[in-house]
């Protein structure tokens, strides 16, 4: 199959965007000449700045959704793609699919618009199966045996950006999630810092801008005098390759789990009311998951709720270090 122009498309958030990396990176080996294009939400961008072989990012602002989705498609149309991939399952993505009018389309049955796609897979959660199997399984014809692990590509600018946090060993903390029931309790991130601390290293708190009251927070309740809190301070490439290095990385389900197994940094992650098993667990050579087993109420749901539907939140309190 003769490829020259590709188009990638994942308008969902942070983690689903390094999930779709494996579908660039095994193009990319597939089809070296290939000019690789990629559709993303606004804000996701900075995930591939600078990035060594994709030929134009595009920004899809959600914000401004039917202005934006018209326009992109122009855009898209005049690139005359030879193969659509469409990742996502949303019909702002599936409109975007069909007006950028490349000579094949693909995706999930699962997007409303699939049925006008050239070719149509189902999206199986199969055992053992992650979200980057499924990514490929849309590329199985022309990725045979696919590398799996995300990629990403932090600077030369962002790694020497953050020797200053690396003269000493390290922990880096992601204590926060979009999500009430996805998110540790702080408890046990206080706990967790408390048992770091005996070893005098340095503990970063990781997060957005949003995050930095929360982590202030955690911050003036530990007694901890090595803790500091990064929310807001660096970039996501630049938190991924600090990540990279840390003697261990503590998540929850959520972005950061994905940036760390994108550097395949050593990391344990919490899962409250979500399971590995639903394929968004890590990937790092070095990894393991912390999470309460055999709750008759877990999970509750494929993602996550702003508060635990049943009131007790047993699938975070209960968590053990």
């Amino acid at each position: 199959m003769n490829l020259d122009r590709i188009l990638v498309i994942q308008t969902a958030f942070l983690g689903d965007v390094i999930l779709a990396s494996p579908v660039w990176e095994n193009l990319h080996a597939a089809f070296p000449h290939a000019k690789i294009d990629v559709v993303v939400k606004k804000g996701n961008e900075s995930l591939l700045t600078a990035h060594p072989f994709l030929h134009q990012v595009f920004v899809f602002d959600k914000q401004q959704k039917f202005k934006n989705l018209l326009g992109l498609a122009k855009t898209l149309r005049e690139q005359h793609y030879d193969l659509v991939i469409n990742l996502q399952r949303f019909a702002s993505s599936g409109i975007l699919t069909l007006l950028a009018k490349g000579k094949e389309s693909r995706g999930f049955e699962k997007n409303p618009l699939s049925i006008f796609f050239s070719k149509r897979f189902k999206h199986q959660m199969k055992p053992n199966w992650h979200e980057v199997d499924r990514n490929l399984s849309l590329i199985s014809d022309l990725v045979p045996i696919p590398i799996r692990r995300p990629q990403l590509y932090p600077s030369k600018e962002d790694l020497n950006s953050i020797q200053v946090f690396q003269e000493v060993p390290y922990y880096c903390l992601a204590p926060t999630s979009v999500w009430f029931t996805k998110q540790a309790p702080q408890e046990i991130w206080l706990a967790l810092i408390e048992k770091l601390s005996q070893t005098k290293d340095q503990i970063f708190l990781l997060g957005a801008p949003s995050d930095r009251a929360y982590l202030d927070e955690i911050v003036k309740k530990t007694s901890s005098m090595n803790v500091i809190n990064l929310a807001g301070k660096l970039t996501l490439l630049q938190s991924a390759a600090l990540m990279a290095d840390a003697k261990h990385n503590y998540v929850n389900d959520s972005g950061p789990l994905h940036l760390a197994s994108a550097t395949n940094a050593t990391v344990s992650a919490f899962f409250c009311s979500t399971v590995p098993e639903f394929g968004f667990g890590p990937l790092s050579d070095q990894s393991n998951i912390i999470e309460v087993k055999n709750l008759d109420c877990r999970p509750c749901g494929l993602h996550g709720h702003k508060s635990c539907p049943k009131g007790h939140f047993k699938c975070g309190r209960a968590l053990q270090l």
